[in-house]
């Protein structure tokens, strides 16, 4: 990893907390040389799914052969992960040197995520990247992202998300978020709500947008022998094997490859077999991600109500006696909207703060669970926690990590032996 120096000072920013806008990005881009002319740009904008469709989609464009990178946050265990080309991290000497580029020409007041966008924009472009995914932080057209021109958006599934920033109702972040979108560009919109449907085609139907509608003009099912059937815009594909596991993949997998048939009339033809490979290659660690022992660890992210939901029902495909939850939920996350799915499939929850300042006190969510009719103790940090669920466990039992990225990415680190950088932004 970079010095503690240098990673010291980029913390520091986050002392700015959050401040929507690009006009600091497009500042620190133009004293760089506008690097993000170099190559072009998808952005990925939604509240669920973003990570999982920008990794298919990526995984798609490497397998045709392009020079493809992706930059997505937060990060799970190590701060390189946010910036991978052709599906490889960004290397600790490079990163340090780029950084020391970013911060001699960034204005004081620039912000922690505006500072890590325009280090991805400048390596992205020294590496001659042909393309770029990439996935915004919280928002839409006020996120450092969108300093970017994109030759598309794709739209995951819209829900209640940062309200503080984005508005208190699903048509303002909705609003937001859409917006993101260059005039006369494609959108690539997954399955939403009717008032996120309805607020999209409102937003973008003055800016001669090509809508693609997932339902209408693509979906995906899952076959019973797990693979995937895809129906698209003018591409049928039959028995795929997404590399991302869980049920909920089927519609981000779908999002994935209709961006790809989109992408066609703008010059960049991606074949059946880039298509089928790419997906199957993808990767995107901490999404029912399965740890193999006795009994087995599986990690998920899930850290909303429509996540979590999903997550439940992705876990009627396995198999075990008794389910344990391992559970650690940021402060400022209602605790019942994402314990309540899960908490009928449970036998016990294991209540963890991560080592993230934002993270809730372990005793205070292990009241919170206990009112919600579940069993729950504090145990402390993350690897506590899943410690003594594996005392309780019997080899046929299932131990689920959730409720956080946060509480996810220190699992991770604990299980592997290594540090854990936990950021947010």
């Amino acid at each position: 990893m970079p010095s503690g120096g240098i990673l010291e000072r980029l913390y520091a920013r986050r002392r700015f907390g959050i401040r929507p806008g690009i006009d600091r990005v497009r500042l620190m881009l133009d004293r760089l040389g506008n690097p993000e002319h170099s190559f072009r740009s998808i952005h990925v904008v939604g509240t669920n799914g973003k990570g999982s469709t920008s990794a298919f989609l990526a995984g798609i464009l490497t397998a045709a052969g392009l020079r493809s990178a992706l930059f997505t946050s937060p990060h799970l265990v190590s701060f390189s992960e946010r910036f991978r080309i052709d599906g490889r991290e960004i290397t600790h000497d490079r990163l340090e040197a780029l950084l020391e580029t970013i911060l001699a020409i960034a204005p004081e007041e620039a912000t922690f995520f505006e500072i890590v966008t325009c280090l991805a924009a400048l390596y992205f472009c020294e590496e001659r990247v042909d393309i770029a995914v990439m996935e915004a932080g919280m928002g839409g057209r006020s996120d450092a992202t969108a300093a970017l021109p994109g030759i598309m958006t794709i739209i995951t599934p819209i829900s209640l998300d940062h309200c503080d920033y984005l508005g208190t109702t699903l048509e303002k972040i909705t609003a937001e978020k859409a917006a993101i979108a260059e005039a006369a560009t494609p959108v690539v919109i997954g399955r939403q709500p009717r008032e996120v449907h309805d607020a999209i085609r409102d937003c973008l139907q003055q800016r001669s947008s090509r809508l693609i509608w997932a339902g209408s003009s693509f979906s995906a099912h899952w076959n019973s022998d797990a693979t995937l059937d895809y129906q698209g815009i003018h591409t049928t594909l039959s028995q795929l094997f997404p590399g991302i596991p869980g049920r909920y993949q089927a519609d981000n997998a779908a999002l994935a490859l209709a961006a790809a048939e989109v992408l066609r009339p703008l010059g960049i033809d991606l074949t059946e077999t880039a298509l089928r490979e790419g997906l199957a290659a993808a990767r995107w660690p901490g999404r029912m991600e399965t740890i193999p022992g006795s009994p087995p660890l599986l990690l998920d992210g899930a850290h909303n109500p429509a996540g979590s939901a999903a997550l439940a029902q992705a876990l009627t495909a396995y198999r075990y006696r008794k389910l344990f939850l391992v559970i650690g939920i940021m402060a400022d996350k209602v605790v019942s909207d994402i314990v309540s799915a899960l908490a009928p499939l449970a036998a016990t929850c294991y209540c963890v703060a991560p080592a993230i300042e934002r993270a809730m006190d372990d005793v205070k969510l292990a009241a919170i669970v206990r009112e919600l009719g579940l069993p729950a103790l504090a145990c402390g940090s993350v690897a506590s926690g899943i410690q003594a669920a594996q005392r309780d466990a019997q080899p046929d039992d299932l131990i689920l990590v959730c409720g956080s990225l946060f509480t996810v990415g220190e699992a991770k680190a604990w299980l592997a032996g290594i540090e854990f950088e936990g950021i947010r932004g």
